[in-house]
């Protein structure tokens, strides 16, 4: 299969980058997710060696702050199952887990983040579907050619 690109949000107050850089082996389980076409996306089309950008979402400036690598295929996302966590769903059988994450590495952190605007301004990506408009999913695909842009610009 080929690779397949996304864009994950995440609010840095939650969970940022520099959380990510400290985790051993800059590693971390991406769970929470609790749309049905975002879970989708994990579920179905995610792939061990997809790529990842990582935006920090509520947050000053809005920006791609570096990119990542999916290192484990999607399993249950155990907080579904967790009464204690804020993402507990009493609905979710173990049997028949409703929500799933994947497992991602940092593979770099950019030097320059790129921002929302500095996005909404370059004619390369002007169907970059982050600025498209009711677009409020967590994560969604991005194709190579967005792809590449975003890592020029943020190295």
């Amino acid at each position: 299969m080929a690779k397949k690109y996304w864009l994950f949000k995440s609010e840095p107050n939650a969970f940022s980058i520099d959380d990510l850089q400290n985790r051993p082996g800059t590693k971390t389980h991406w769970d929470g997710v609790r749309n049905y076409q975002a879970r989708n996306f994990i579920r179905d089309d995610m792939r061990k060696g997809d790529g990842v950008l990582f935006y920090h979402s509520n947050a000053d400036p809005l920006a791609v702050v570096g990119y990542c690598e999916i290192v484990k295929e999607a399993y249950p996302d155990h907080t579904q199952f967790d009464p204690d966590n804020k993402h507990f769903d009493p609905t979710a059988l173990q049997k028949e887990p409703r929500w799933f994450m994947v497992d991602i590495k940092l593979k770099e952190k950019f030097k320059h983040p790129v921002t929302l605007k500095a996005i909404k301004e370059n004619p390369i990506l002007k169907d970059f579907r982050l600025i498209q408009r009711g677009n409020r999913l967590s994560v969604f695909p991005v194709n190579k050619k967005e792809w590449d842009e975003i890592l020029k610009m943020g190295r």
